[in-house]
Order: structure tokens, then sequence, then C-alpha cells
């Protein structure tokens, strides 16, 4: 193992100076990312329609080039599903990453390129291992395999020749034939559609290989595990694994699983390193394990623009770029991307903890949302399902709330909601049914969450008495204005007051 090692440490040498430079000049490459993301995309359609050609500087970039949504490029987007190439990316794409959508659609479909494929994402999976084994000299990690829970894939209904599905499935799909020996369980496997039938043959398969590591979102490896120690009737998952070192996680917040994973991982030489990757992009690294903040990583062919959170609802909004930036402030992240993403508004809120080397927290959403389990549930959802079941069931609302319960032991998680109702239902328990329904219908990442309740158990939903909202926002003093009831919450802390008062 020293051997192989040193070996590995050889060859990240170069890539931990390439590192080093980024974090010593961000500026410079920056700005010399962006200058190479426009020279490839000039004779695009939308590299001729903002005139690319011409754009030398950021300011002339920013001038010249409006703020995207996810609305205002779908139009591009679907041209690409339907076979025409050469939009908003020189190189052919026929892979798209299906996430949670929008206020007009159920999904999202975010191009990915061989590019981002290459020079971002499978870059990120070696930097991921170069920063562990420089924090880990003595690491044996590469004696085992590493254990990915992806999704799934399928041809979409617009062209045979191009395709969507989950990031993690289109990872697995692409990924070099080399780290097939570092990785299980099988494609075939990781592939499967059917949730229980993967989870079984994952099992079937991983328990018998020498697993060092685990990669992918907590509440999903979390039910994963659970039923790995059922199967096998083990108490931990070092019974199973005695190797096991390493668990690198994204996706959500980390903080409400920590406990969980320690009961089930217990030991104290277990490492836990935090990502952030996303459908768009794969953005920052944990590469300090004393510290729970992340490395922005700035060249995977990525043009950071950070807008102040103060600025988020102004006509003119300040864009900053990465040599502008000041710690402890909340900023709104917009990303160009080497997929053809210009400008555009993820919706992630960030701080910064540090500069030079810029260092980032996740903080939130440009918008109320619950994220607990991967389910990115928005205040839009919530809005339109609460409409279906009050039209469906003759209720009316006038104040509502929701919060997460998290996962434990012995219960799965769900979604909790609070409301005062004017009118009530007749049946809560339709009401409830109806709730749920329009959610799956309107949200597919929520809807894959409820899948015969893998995730997400059925939401509970808690009658509240009259006038509570008010005498709550009342004893808060934040009655009138600009003051309103907060719709979704990524904790408990608002709807624990609530109850409490609701007693």
């Amino acid at each position: 193992m020293p051997l192989l090692n040193s070996v590995i440490n050889w060859f990240n040498i170069k890539r931990r100076n390439d590192i080093e430079l980024f974090k010593k000049h961000p500026y410079q490459v920056q700005l010399d990312t962006l200058t190479e993301l426009l020279a490839k995309a000039k004779n695009t359609f939308w590299g001729k329609q903002y005139g690319y050609s011409d754009i030398k500087t950021i300011d002339k970039y920013q001038a010249e080039v409006p703020v995207s949504y996810y609305e205002d490029i779908a139009p591009y987007i679907d041209r690409l599903i339907r076979g025409e190439q050469n939009v908003l990316w020189p190189s052919e794409i026929k892979w798209f990453a299906k996430s949670s959508g929008t206020t007009n659609d159920k999904s999202k479909f975010i191009p990915v390129s061989k590019e981002s494929l290459e020079d971002c994402h499978f870059r990120a999976g070696k930097d991921v291992l170069a920063f562990y084994t420089a924090n880990f000299p003595d690491t044996r990690l590469f004696s085992g395999k590493s254990l990915t829970l992806g999704g799934s894939h399928q041809i979409n209904q617009f062209n045979m020749d191009s395709f969507y599905g989950d990031l993690s499935a289109i990872l697995i799909e692409n990924i070099p034939f080399w780290a097939d020996f570092l990785r299980t369980p099988s494609q075939k496997i990781a592939l499967i559609p059917e949730w229980e039938r993967k989870l079984e043959e994952l099992t079937k398969a991983t328990i018998k290989e020498n697993v060092t590591s685990i990669a992918g979102v907590p509440s999903w490896n979390l039910v994963m595990i659970k039923y790995i120690l059922e199967y096998t009737g083990k108490s931990n998952l070092l019974d199973v694994w005695p190797n096991l070192e390493l668990f690198t996680h994204g996706g959500v917040s980390f903080k409400p699983y920590r406990e969980q994973f320690r009961k089930v991982i217990p030991s104290d030489t277990m490492n836990y390193m935090e990502t952030y990757n996303a459908s768009e992009g794969f953005f920052g690294i944990q590469n300090n394990p004393d510290s729970n903040d992340m490395l922005l990583m700035l060249d995977y062919g990525i043009f950071y623009e950070f807008v102040p959170m103060e600025d988020i609802d102004s006509v003119n909004p300040r864009f900053l770029h990465i040599g502008e930036v000041e710690k402890d402030k909340n900023y709104a992240m917009v990303i160009s991307t080497n997929s053809g993403l210009w400008r555009y508004m993820i919706g992630d809120t960030v701080t910064f903890t540090s500069l030079c080397p810029h260092k980032i927290k996740i903080t939130g959403r440009t918008k109320h949302y619950i994220n607990a389990f991967g389910e990115e549930l928005m205040i839009d959802n919530a809005e339109r399902a609460l409409d279906v079941a009050c039209n469906k069931t003759g209720a009316h609302i006038n104040e509502y709330t929701v919060a997460p319960v998290y996962m434990t032991n012995r219960e799965k998680g769900k979604h909790q909601w609070l409301i005062e109702f004017n009118k009530h239902p007749n049946d809560l328990g339709v009401f409830t049914d109806c709730l749920d329904n329009a959610l799956k219908s309107l949200n597919s990442d929520y809807e894959a969450k409820r899948y015969n309740n893998v995730t997400l158990d059925t939401p509970i939903i808690h009658v509240a008495k009259d006038k509570l909202f008010f005498e709550w926002m009342s004893s808060r003093g934040k009655l009138g204005g600009q003051n309103k009831v907060p719709r979704l919450s990524n904790d408990r802390a608002y709807m624990d007051q609530l109850l409490s008062m609701n007693e």
C-alpha cells in the first residue's frame, strides 16, 4: 500500500501545483476561464447572438449578456434535446442531467457536454482523492473499492440519440474504463431504475467486496446502509466493511445526518468529506478535514459571478467577480459553464469564509425551499399543491408553514405541515393525499423520494388553532410591514416554536 500511495501522490503533484496557482491568482485564472469559454462558444447560435467575438473583458461580458434562469434558456435546451447542435456550446450535447423543476416545468434538463464531464466532474473526482491522500498519506483507500449509489437513465422521448437521467447515472455511464476497477457495484446494477431491486442487487454484490469508501447523498445512503444491516443482520457497517474509512457526501446538508452515521459507523477514524456538486457543475471540495468549508474550484471551466443578497431583488443588482467578493457576506451564485450555461442563476447562496484561497459554505437558496432529503421542494410547488388540495376538498387556508422531520433509526423522514384553515376539509386524510399527489406531479425529485416511501414517508398535517400564526408573529415583534410567515424551512426552529404554542 505505501508504494501504491507513493505512485498516486506522484501523479497528483502536477495537479496540486495547478490548484496552488488558482489559490494564489484567483482573478487571473477566472479571467482566463471566461476568455476560453467565450472563444470556444463564439460561433454557436448563442455566441453569435451576443457577439462573443467582440467581448474581451468581464465588464463587457456582463453588459452584453443577460442573466438567465432556466425558463430563459429552456427554448434553447429544447432545441438540443431535439437533436440540434451548436446552440449553446460547440461540442455535441447528448446528455441531459434531470433535476427538480421550475414554475412551468416538472423537471429541468441541464445539458452536459464532454468538456463538463472531463474537465469538471471527472477532474473533481480525481481532486477529491488528491486532497484526501494529501491529508491522510497512510490511507488504505486504494486497497478496496468505492461504492457509489447512482441513479438511473433512459433514452428521452425527443430524440433517440440523446439521453437524460440523474447526474450520478450520467457519470457512471461515461466514467473512464479504468475507474470501473476502483468502484462497485457494476454499472449494470448501479443503473437499475427500480429502487428496491437496485438495493437488493447492490447489497448482494457489495457485501462481498472490500469497500473502503462510499459516496453520495446522505439521505439515500442512510437508507442503503439500513437495508444492508437488516439484510446481513449486522449491528453496524464496520461489521460488513471493516476497512471503510471515507464517506464523500453532498447534495443536502450533512448536519441532520451526522449522528445517525456515527451510530451505524461507530469509528473515530471514519472520515467525512463534503463536496458541492450539482447538475450544473462541480463547484467545491472540502480540502481540510478540520474545517467544514469548501475550496471553490476555479479551474473547472466555470466562470463565477456573485450577487449580494441585498441586491437580489434590485432592478440593477451588482455582479461581482472573484476578485471583488468579501468574507462573511451572503451571495447568490451565477455561473457560466463549459456546457453552455451563460450567466445562469443557479439558485444557491454561499458565503466566503476565506479569500485567497477562496473557501465557501452553502447558506441556502435564493427562494424558500426544503432540501433535507434531496427533494428540493420550492415554495411554488407548495403553493400550487395546496391550491389543488383545497379545490378538491373545498378547504380554505389562512396560513401555513412546512418543515422536515428528519430520519431516525426507526422512522423515515417526512414533511410536517402546520396549516391554519379558514374552512376545514371534511376529511384531513383525503386533503393530505391530494396535497401529496399534487406535489409528486409538480416536482420530480419529491416524487422520486416518495416512491414507495423509500426515503420520504407520507407528509403529516397538523391543524393550527385560530390566530396561531398571528400570535406567533406578534410574539416575535414581526407584525405588519414586510414581515411574512416563513412558508418552507430547511430546519425545525420555526415549526417547533409554533407547535409548542399550538398545544
